[in-house]
């Protein structure tokens, strides 16, 4: 029998027959400090029944970890999938957004879901779970994946194999239940042992447990704005006939795409127009402040934000809080001891509150720049003095955050929350990450604008995420406002760019896992060429030819 070379991170290696399961050799791994429930091969993650092939490093991947967690939820969502197949037979499960620690869901009847029913969703959930059933891959052809989408009323699963067709597709099957595979599985059902079914709005909350503790439930945190932002863009998209990957390429195919992105810009367009309104009918708002994490728009929607207010009277003056940076040798460093430019102490507080109590007494103001290549501030005689009808806007991560701007009243702050949320699925029971939309944005941007390969994006992502959960997220219900920034049909665009520079991640390098995981996303959209995309759309920011100046 044909043999292959596997190397532990140990330093050993052993040779083992071809097509042996990775779960056979978890004994050569160190004992961690939680159960391990995939492998890496090679920097991709796999479940436990993977087949090894070829010569191979292997990497535990515990449940304590990001990757783990991201395992776990997925399988979560999987037995969710099969146990609401058996409660409700003749409707369909839709998933939703996030929320909390939580994945939104509802019954396609659009009816409100009772507590009765949730109950009995939870119990199925559990006994299937309490058995510990093995969940195993299958591979079917293109014409049993038709009969099978259709016989369990897989409607965008369905459509979506109008317009990418493979000859097979992989499945992940738990009994007599199977759905799409869209990433390694556990290999049974029965870690699954915390998560709770809440009900919420219409529908409930599938909530999970915090990536880092999986020995219980979080308290759960609501964000009754966020929720409702995307609820109505969710009623939004069904009234386009606009809900999945699926969708949006039929529209490409149908070569009815420019009408839709016209249809998409006027829409965030006229959203920006009415927080305008809002703005002005406060009658004494100074200073309009933009948050949002990493690649939410905040740059352009400033832009976009300062000509609606113009369109009513305002002459908008904009401050980059990035020219207050302290510096580099002042700048904090984090756990890891890299500099921590996300945190507040990076800003100097002080001096740009100093500046913001001068400007509204009528002073004038020398306003810093910042050398980002240097690490310094320095000052070039740039002035800036308000008069009758100025307003002004701050963009930053810091921006709904009091402590940034403490000296100034907060009957005259206008604060304005940013962020991605796209309302699309990949299929019925598979949604599209909201970070997943933004690290695409950033990958582009990056590449296009600051010299930086995928691979160093990915690498300083989870640095990124872990800034907005300290820094922005939990000011989110201080706004006055919230804007989603998500474009239905941008992915399609940004998929141009991002996959070959994806590609060019190498099977060596940590971030491949990650790479190949957002490539094979990527393949469920067909590609919309740029010159589709107006020229003061906010994807401009990202991919470049923007009529605005940055």
């Amino acid at each position: 029998m044909k043999t292959i070379e596997i190397k532990f991170p140990n330093g050993t290696t052993k040779t083992v027959d071809y097509g042996t399961k990775t779960i056979e050799l978890l004994d050569n791994f160190e004992e961690g400090d939680s159960e391990i429930i995939a492998v890496r091969v090679n920097n991709e993650i796999s479940s436990l029944t993977e087949q090894l092939i070829y010569n191979s490093y292997l990497e535990p991947v515990y449940l304590n970890t990001t990757e783990g967690a991201q395992v776990y939820r997925r399988t979560l969502c999987f037995v969710l999938a099969a146990a609401a197949n058996d409660i409700f037979p003749n409707s369909r499960l839709l998933v939703g957004h996030s929320l909390g620690r939580g994945y939104y869901y509802t019954l396609e009847t659009g009816k409100p879901l009772k507590q009765v029913d949730i109950d009995s969703l939870s119990k199925k959930m559990h006994s299937l779970i309490n058995e510990n059933l093995p969940i195993t891959q299958t591979v079917i052809s293109y014409k049993d994946a038709i009969e099978l989408f259709e016989k369990t009323n897989l409607v965008e699963s369905r459509k979506q194999i109008e317009y990418i067709c493979p000859s097979y597709f992989v499945m992940n099957v738990l009994g007599d239940f199977a759905d799409l595979y869209h990433g390694p599985f556990l290999s049974s059902t029965g870690i699954l042992t915390q998560f709770d079914l809440t009900k919420y709005g219409d529908g409930f909350l599938l909530r999970f447990p915090h990536s880092l503790d999986h020995s219980k439930l979080t308290d759960f945190k609501d964000i009754p704005k966020l929720f409702n932002i995307y609820n109505e863009y969710k009623k939004w998209g069904k009234m386009l006939n606009l809900t999945s990957s699926a969708s949006l390429n039929e529209r490409i195919y149908k070569r009815e795409i420019k009408e839709l992105i016209n249809i998409i810009e006027h829409l965030q367009t006229k959203q920006i127009a009415d927080i305008a309104d809002q703005i002005k009918n406060r009658g004494n708002v100074k200073v309009v402040l933009i948050a949002g994490p990493s690649s939410s728009g905040k740059t352009t929607t400033s832009k976009k934000l300062s000509v609606q207010l113009q369109v009513l009277g305002f002459n908008p003056k904009v401050i980059e809080l990035d020219t207050y940076y302290v510096g580099r040798e002042k700048t904090p460093k984090n756990e890891n001891g890299d500099y921590d430019y996300e945190c507040l102490e990076a800003l100097d507080v002080a001096q740009l509150n100093k500046d913001l109590v001068d400007l509204f007494a009528g002073k004038e103001v020398n306003l810093p720049s910042y050398d980002f290549i240097e690490g310094k501030r320095f000052y070039t005689n740039k002035k800036m003095k308000l008069e009758t009808n100025d307003i002004l806007i701050l963009e930053g991560i810091h921006g709904l955050n009091d402590n940034l701007t403490p000296l100034i009243p907060k009957d005259i702050k206008f604060k304005i929350y940013l962020s991605a949320l796209t309302q699309l699925n990949l299929d019925d029971h598979t949604r599209i990450a909201t970070s997943d939309n933004r690290l695409i944005r950033r990958i582009v941007r990056d590449s296009q604008f600051r010299g930086k390969s995928a691979k160093d994006t990915i690498k300083m992502w989870p640095n990124v995420q872990n800034g907005e959960k300290l820094y922005i997220f939990p000011y989110q219900n201080q706004a006055d406002a919230m804007l989603n920034t998500a474009l239905d049909y941008e992915l399609a665009v940004l998929k141009v760019y991002a996959e070959p520079l994806l590609k060019a991640v190498k099977p060596f390098d940590a971030e491949y896992s990650e790479a190949k995981r957002l490539l094979s996303f990527l393949n469920n959209f067909l590609p919309i060429p740029v010159t589709d995309v107006p020229v003061q759309s906010l994807l401009r920011e990202f991919i470049g030819g923007s009529d605005f100046k940055y």
